[in-house]
Formats: C-alpha cells, structure tokens, sequence
C-alpha cells in the first residue's frame, strides 16, 4: 500500500504552514503570495482614485479596491517599508492570519513583499463600512435589528480568533466593520496584524484609547474589550461620543437621552438597557474588570431581533445573485453528490473508490514494517470497515488513531474522516480534514469537493460553488 509523503512539491506559489495545513482563503483559493506586478495591474498603479474612502486608514498604510485577472474584487492595504522593515516577519505574520477562515470575518486572501513594498490582500467588502452606515448615511440610517446583528457578528468574529489563538485586535473600531455583498456584517482581517513600527496599534483620538494602551503601549485582549466598547456606543447612539462622557450618561440612568434619534423610538428598551450595560462593563478602566469574548456572545445572542430576515433586506441594498456559477462541464457523480449535499451517495462513492487515488506513491521498506506500523495499519483496517458500516464515531476514533501517529500519510484517510464528520453534524472539523486532505494531495479533486460540503454546512454558499468550480475544473484536467 503507498502513502503520500512530504516529498510532494506543492503546488505553484500556494504557501503552507509548518504545520501541513494549507492556510485556504474563503473563496476555496490558496493564500498567495502576490507579484507587485499583479497588484500594480489590478490598481491601476494604485490609482488615487481606487483609495476605498471611508476605510479609516491614515497615509501611507491606505486601502486600494482592486480587480484581479479572474476578475475577482480585491482590497489592498499598503504598508511603509518602516512599518515592516523584515519581510520574513511580515510575511509569516500575513500567513498567520491568511489560515484564518470564519463567515463573519474578512478574509486574507494573499500579501506581497517586493523591494521595500509590502502589502496585504483581502476579499472585498462592496457595501461600505459600519461608520459609512452610522455617521454618513445618505438613504436611510442602520435599523435597530441590524444594529444588534453587527454587534453579535463582530463578537462572534473575535470569538473564532481568540480560538484560533489570535485573541489580539488592533484599533477595533467602526471603520473595521464592513458589509459583503449580502449586507451581513464582516470584521476586517487588517486589524489581525501586529502592531507596525511605523505606527501606532490605535489611530484614533485618544479618549476613545484603552487606557492601558496610553501607559505601555501594548495591545492585551483586554483592549480589544474596550475598544469593542466603544463600538456599542457608536451603534447606539449613531455618534462618536467620548466613551468617559457616555459612561457617565450611562450611570446617571440618562440612556434614552443617548440614543440615536434617528431610530425614532424603534428599538427595544430592554435590548438598549442590555446593550448599553455591556458597552459599560467592556469600558472599565481597569482591564481585569472587563467582560471577556465570551461573555459578549452570550450576552448579544439573546437580544437579536428579525433573525429570519436577510441582512441585504435591513441594509436596503439589492438582493445578491442567488444562482451559482455554472460549472465549466458537466459534473461526474462525485461532484453531482457534492452539489446536492447527498452524504449517502458521497459515502458510496468513497467505499468503491477505496483507496486508489493513495497508490502509485512510496512505498514502504521492510524495516518500516515494524509493530507500530502494522498497529496503525490495523486501526485503519477497523477504520474502513466502520465506515463501510456508517459507525461514523467509531470510524473518526480509528482514523484518528491511523494519523495521530503520523509514519503514514493518507489522503484517502483524511477525506473519509471528514464526510465521518459531516455525518455527524461536525462541518469545521470536516472542513479542515478536507483541506489537509488537499495539503497531502493539492491537486485532488476530491478533496475539494468535500471542501465545498462543508463550506455549504457553514452556510458560506458562494464559497462552496466557487469551490465546486475548482473542483470540477480539477476532474477535468486529469
């Protein structure tokens, strides 16, 4: 039997991490590392006239929009070399938050380091900011329900990157919040980046600053909580108003007075009251007093009102295209399971397909044969014929033990434990043994078919059909 080994050259320019994972964007591409070039053409040369107003970024670290040769839309954030004299560290730094990869979160999508440039990628967000909305609005102002869905969405995206162990945040404020195509609120991946040289991790005035932040000048996750904070306030009250000025408003009872009067009186008083209280805990002075990402969750999800109605709708801005992109050619049963989301028939197709796309790799020698090896060999036998049985838990249990011990790589393996997953209602799991499967095997079909599964379980769709497409696209070439 063979197996799949480091020795595999990965694809052209895709960037893995140490850790085998391929950090893959939302849209089911491969982190890139762009050439200035590329980015010079989809700006127009960084065209002034392309700089995203409303971005809140001060010179020179500006955001540009952008077109792609696949015509896909871009923003692209532009550093000093002085804010990243190192390029190894800039680039290892984009890659880190390039693997991040959550619905509410904009998503890094590529950088470039050339000379003494250095810029970062990410999907662009056509509908504007959160301060577009609150401060500058020109057809309507935002309505109390989508007031509440941003703060939950915001507090939902924090959540995933302190999970993911990138529990620091930068100058969180409303320039930060941004609306994708579908109006759902999304938290910019800019702010994930360290703090530069060349500036400071807070832009704004300094009565909206953590106050920790004025004394030593680092970023804590308790400053993300007050600067989260302040955010609330800007829902609320559809202003900027001074969080010391607000807090006092706030405890002397004052709260209708500090609400936006552009809502009319259309919000729930017991929501505000909930809201405002939180927006109080988060600006504590002393940090250790300060709610933590949690706790916002759980406070925010309970007051959200109009969960069925679409964000596009509450944002008042055209209904997005509902149909998929066509697939290049006609989909084999594989890919017709896939875009179905029939498990069974995805199962059936990985029983009889067995572990064929696995051979033709190394093989091993006699002196690998050893009693670990047939161990391992063994849970993966029991693995199979779980599966075969669709004992989906007790196949995730073998597969597990199969590739915990790691002298074996196998695409196959991680495909079907990952379809054990969707089985089981688990789509980020499922999701993230499918892009390993991909790591293993980056031109595998398969592996980008599970991919668009789960992205589909997540309720990323339009990420899924792009990921259908480059699966479809991939069957075809071989």
């Amino acid at each position: 039997m063979g197996c799949f080994n480091s020795t595999l050259t990965p694809p052209k320019r895709s960037l893995y991490h140490s850790n085998g994972k391929p950090p893959t964007t939302a849209s089911g591409g491969e982190f890139t590392e762009f050439t200035l070039s590329e980015l010079k053409s989809a700006t127009d040369n960084f065209n002034s006239e392309l700089i995203v107003s409303e971005s809140g970024e001060k010179a020179p670290n500006v955001v540009y929009k952008g077109r792609l040769d696949n015509r896909r839309k871009i923003a692209v954030k532009k550093f000093s070399k002085l804010a990243w004299p190192d390029p190894k560290q800039f680039a290892e730094e984009a890659k880190g938050v390039g693997k991040l990869r959550h619905k509410k979160l904009a998503t890094l999508i590529g950088y470039c380091c050339d000379g003494n440039e250095r810029l970062l990628v990410a999907e662009f967000m056509p509908n504007d900011t959160l301060a577009k909305h609150l401060f500058h609005w020109e057809n309507q102002t935002l309505e109390w329900a989508m007031r509440l869905r941003v703060a939950l969405y915001i507090a939902e995206a924090l959540e995933y990157c302190s999970t993911e162990g990138r529990p620091l945040y930068h100058d969180l404020n409303a320039y930060r919040v941004l609306f994708d195509e579908s109006g759902d609120p999304r938290l910019s991946c800019f702010g994930l980046m360290k703090n530069s040289r060349d500036g400071k991790s807070y832009s704004t005035n300094l009565a909206y600053t953590p106050p920790e932040y004025l004394k030593n000048g680092r970023v804590t996750p308790e400053s993300v909580m007050f600067s989260f904070g302040t955010v609330l306030l800007d829902l609320l009250t559809g202003k900027h108003i001074p969080p010391s000025h607000a807090l006092e408003m706030i405890r002397g009872k004052n709260i209708v007075a500090l609400m936006d009067s552009h809502l009319e009186g259309n919000f729930s008083n017991e929501a505000a009251t909930a809201v405002f209280n939180l927006a109080s805990q988060c600006l504590e002075y002393e940090p250790r007093e300060r709610p933590n990402v949690k706790d916002l969750v759980t406070t925010l999800g309970p007051l959200q009102s109009k969960a069925d109605v679409p964000s596009y709708l509450m944002l008042g801005i055209p209904k997005p295209e509902d149909a998929p992109p066509t697939p290049p050619q006609p989909l084999s049963p594989m890919g017709d399971a896939c875009s179905r989301l029939d498990l069974t028939a995805i199962h059936q197709i990985l029983v009889s397909t067995h572990y064929k796309d696995d051979e033709g790799t190394n093989e091993l020698s006699f002196q690998e044969w050893t009693q670990q090896m047939r161990d391992i060999l063994e849970a993966r036998k029991r693995g199979d014929l779980s599966f075969r049985d669709k004992d989906f838990k007790t196949a995730i249990d073998c597969y597990s033990q199969f590739i915990e011990v790691g002298t074996m790589v196998s695409p196959t393996v991680y495909a079907r434990r990952s379809l054990c997953y969707l089985f089981m209602d688990q789509p980020d799991a499922a999701l993230r043994d499918a892009m390993q499967a991909q790591c293993v095997y980056p031109d595998w079909s398969t592996a980008f078919y599970l991919q668009s599964v789960a992205l589909s379980k997540l309720d990323m769709h339009k990420d899924a059909a792009d990921m259908l497409n480059d699966a479809a696209q991939l069957e075809d070439k071989r």
